[in-house]
C-alpha cells in the first residue's frame, strides 16, 4: 500500500521541510497551501491551493483527493496556522476569529473528513502546537489560546479515536528559522538591528544557542507520523525547543 501524507500550511517552512522528508522516504505528499506554488523540487505530488481558514473550503480538498484516485491516508499533518500579534485590547474580533478557525476550527474539521481514509490505513494525525501553549509572552493571545487549544484536542482525538488504530500526537515548536518567526522579528527592529542580528540574539537566549531549524521539526513530524517509528505513542505533546522551558527565566543573563 502506497503511504500517503497530508500537510497543510506546505508552503511555510515548515511544511516544506517536512513535505521533503516524507517525499525522500518514499511517500506520496500532498500539500495544501493559500499560496500558488510552482513545484521545481518534485517534493509535492498533489497541490491544492486552498485556504484552510474559510473552513467551507476543506470539503473541496477532500472532494480533490479522492477525484485523483485516494482512497487512503498514512498521516494527516496540521501545520497551517495564522499568527496575530496584537494586545488582547487592539486585536478585533474579526482577527480573533481568523486565528481560531485557522489554527483550531480548520483541524476539527479535517480530522473529520480524513477520518475513514485514515481508519483505512489505520493512520496517524500530527497536530503542529507551538510553545506558547505553554509559557507564552505579551500580544499574542490568541495565536497562543489558539495552540493551547490545540492540546487539548489532541489529547481528546486520541481517545475518541484509538479505537479505529488512528495515532494522535502533536509538535510544540518554540523558535524556529521560519518566515512567521522573521515577520515577527521584523515588527520588533530597532535602530540599526537587522533580523539577522536579532535571529542571532534570540538563539543565544536558549541554553542550545541558536534557534530551530525547520528540518528538525519536520524530522520530529515524520518520526510521530510514520507507524514503523512510533507505533506506541498516541495523545501525547512533544515540545521541540532548545531547552528553552527547562531554563528559569530569572536565570537568563
Amino acid at each position: 500500500m502506497k503511504r500517503i501524507v497530508i500537510i497543510t500550511g506546505v508552503l511555510g517552512g515548515i511544511g516544506y521541510a517536512t513535505a521533503k522528508i516524507f517525499k525522500s522516504s518514499g511517500w506520496d505528499v500532498i500539500g495544501v497551501d493559500r499560496a500558488s506554488y510552482v513545484d521545481k523540487d518534485n517534493v509535492i505530488d498533489l497541490f491544492i491551493e486552498k485556504d484552510i481558514s474559510e473552513t467551507e473550503n476543506i470539503n473541496d480538498i477532500f472532494n480533490q483527493i479522492k477525484s485523483k484516485g485516494y482512497e487512503h491516508i498514512n498521516c494527516l499533518v496540521n501545520n497551517a496556522a495564522v499568527q496575530v500579534a496584537k494586545s488582547i485590547l487592539d486585536t478585533s474580533e474579526d482577527e480573533w476569529d481568523l486565528v481560531y478557525r485557522s489554527n483550531i476550527k480548520s483541524v476539527f474539521i479535517a480530522v473529520k473528513y480524513a477520518h475513514e481514509m485514515l481508519k483505512k490505513a489505520k493512520g496517524s494525525i500530527v497536530n503542529v502546537s507551538s510553545i506558547h501553549a505553554f509559557a507564552t509572552s505579551r500580544n499574542i493571545s490568541a495565536y497562543a489560546s489558539s495552540k493551547s487549544a490545540l492540546l487539548g484536542f489532541t489529547r481528546s482525538l486520541a481517545l475518541e479515536f484509538i479505537e479505529d488504530d488512528i495515532r494522535v500526537n502533536c509538535v510544540a515548536p518554540a523558535a524556529v528559522n521560519t518566515g512567521m518567526l522573521v515577520d515577527g522579528l521584523s515588527r520588533g527592529l530597532e535602530g540599526e538591528d537587522t533580523v539577522d542580528v536579532m535571529m542571532e540574539r534570540l538563539g543565544l537566549r536558549h541554553p542550545i544557542k541558536r534557534v530551530g531549524d525547520p528540518h528538525e521539526i519536520g524530522k520530529l513530524i515524520y518520526f510521530l507520523g510514520n507507524n514503523e517509528q512510533s507505533s506506541f505513542l498516541t495523545g501525547q505533546s512533544f515540545v521541540a525547543d532548545g531547552g528553552a522551558l527547562a531554563q528559569l527565566s530569572t536565570e537568563v543573563y
